[in-house]
């Protein structure tokens, strides 16, 4: 605590000395040209659009995935939903089997890793730019994904490794080099480690760099601009407190993080939703009449769709695999099990926290419309904003709108969002490393200090270079992770038979308490 403290104190005073914060500034706009100029060619590989389209290959690559989950497993998100907030809740829970954190801790960490950012600065991207209507794909994209987190945690549980210490070590390395071998199906072991690669990047982009990068904008959006690299250390010396713990140290903040935020958040723009209740059904026209006419937002109903689903895949991260290393920490015997109360995030995070975001954001008129026409006004590509806000800024301005105090608010609630994510990647990121170098001491802290490095560059780069690495990298992870889950399928969709006829027949029973 003394460093956090001096560190601040040292913020404090860069933030005041016009001098040094210009010097600080040079040093941002350094950082972020060189940035720029290294992950550009990965992030054009990764958004190409399919020849003769403007539709990005990747999101195509994620629909067709949560459809066809969906269906293979006979609407799993909607016909065991009950069930999983029975085994969230402990109903059917073994304190003695093997594992480390419980469902609820589990679904928490994962969560944390999923409500962040995503759902307040991505939402606010998502609606500038394809407009309300892509709210509607971004909820269509959530209920899908829900069989695609499904089947991705299920494996995690499944393909685990369970050490002689009580920990465990899981996730798509393992299930893509255990079930591939399993199945007599070649290539295994290079895909985990290619995975795992991208794996890191996607920790120490999305889960970092964006989240640190957002948190500074916000802050200093509230309190007055300062160097970003500042609220990167401040970041990077909490972040080593805690992750420097495991996953249990990680499992105990976030159980308690993420509850509180997302209460306050939701909250919030349930009395904002409330005092503006007479525009609640004119907001769901916009975003209905804007998923399938675009209402002359550029690129039309096909853009809303493309931001819906881009930004949908970046917040609840069905497909990425990146859920399954923490689900894979649970305790509990029946792999099934945890893969029906992950499916529960996909819903959380983008049915409902981001729905109520996008909902706040159209009913407070920072989206220009033209007074003649009724259809926005587009600049670049993007709507105009009262302001020019964009991002967080424009989710901010839109609380902002029904209550003035509220940016400090939000301030709070960006910080502890950011926090939990990046918390909870470092154990994503973590994972990945040790399969590629080895379990050791040595060898995590070397990755947990370079995770806190790569905190400092987010938050001094720009908006732009960060967000766009964030998605290449994440969705890098979802080609590779998806095309496992096309071989393992039929795996889980035994497990899930099993369990569902075990249950059925009473053997599987509810735990007493």
């Amino acid at each position: 605590m003394k460093l956090t403290i001096a560190t601040l104190l040292a913020a404090l005073f860069l933030g005041a000395n016009p001098a040094v914060a210009q010097e600080a500034g040079s040093i941002d706009q350094a950082v972020n040209e060189v940035f720029a100029t290294a992950t550009g060619p990965f992030v054009s590989l990764i958004f190409a659009p399919i020849p003769g389209t403007s539709f990005p290959w990747i999101v195509t690559w994620l629909v067709i995935a949560a459809s066809l989950f969906t269906l293979y497993f006979g609407f799993i998100q909607i016909r065991a939903f009950r069930h999983s907030i029975e085994l969230v809740r402990g109903a059917y829970s073994d304190p003695n089997d093997a594992g480390e954190v419980s469902h609820f801790q589990a679904l928490a960490t994962a969560l944390s890793g999923t409500v962040g950012l995503g759902n307040i600065a991505g939402v606010a991207v998502a609606v500038g730019i394809g407009g309300p209507g892509a709210t509607f794909w971004m909820i269509l994209a959530g209920l899908l994904g829900m069989a695609t987190k499904f089947t991705e945690c299920t494996l995690g549980v499944k393909y685990r490794n369970e050490y002689a210490d009580g920990t465990v070590s899981g996730g798509p390395m393992y299930y893509i080099s255990k079930g591939f071998a399993e199945r007599r199906v070649p290539g295994g072991k290079f895909l985990a480690v290619l995975f795992s690669l991208l794996c890191i990047l996607g920790a120490l982009g999305g889960g970092n760099m964006f989240q640190a990068n957002q948190a500074h904008a916000q802050i200093s959006g509230v309190f007055g601009a300062y160097p970003g690299w500042v609220t990167g250390l401040v970041f990077a010396a909490i972040l080593y407190a805690v992750i420097v713990g495991g996953i249990k140290s990680i499992a105990r903040v976030t159980e308690k993080v993420v509850p509180f935020m997302g209460v306050v958040y939701v909250i919030a723009a349930l009395v904002i939703l409330a005092v503006n209740f007479d525009q609640i059904g004119w907001a769901f026209g916009q975003i209905f009449a804007g998923a399938f006419t675009g209402l002359g937002v550029a690129g039309g109903m096909v853009g809303a769709l493309i931001q819906g689903f881009k930004r949908a895949a970046f917040s609840n991260e069905a497909g990425v695999g990146s859920a399954a290393i923490a689900h894979a920490a649970v305790r509990t015997k029946e792999p099934i099990t945890e893969g029906l109360v992950s499916l529960l995030e996909p819903f959380i995070d983008t049915v409902v926290i981001c729905t109520m975001t996008a909902l706040v954001i159209t009913i407070s008129g920072q989206l220009l419309i033209d007074p003649e026409t009724g259809k926005y006004l587009i600049d670049g590509g993007t709507i105009q904003t009262i302001g020019n806000t964009s991002g967080v800024g424009l989710t901010s301005a839109a609380f902002a709108s029904a209550f003035s105090w509220f940016p400090y608010i939000l301030a709070i609630a960006v910080v502890l969002f950011a926090f939990s994510t990046m918390i909870s990647w470092s154990y994503y990121g973590l994972k990945a490393w040790t399969y590629l170098f080895g379990e050791g001491q040595t060898k995590e802290l070397t990755f947990k200090l370079l995770f806190c490095v790569f905190a400092v560059v987010g938050a001094a780069a720009s908006l732009g270079p960060v967000i766009d690495f964030s998605d290449a990298a994440i969705f890098a992870m979802a080609v590779v992770n998806i095309s496992a889950l096309y071989v393992l399928m039929p795996i889980v969709k035994r497990e899930l038979k099993s369990y569902l006829s075990r249950l059925k027949s009473g053997e599987i029973k509810k735990v007493a308490r």
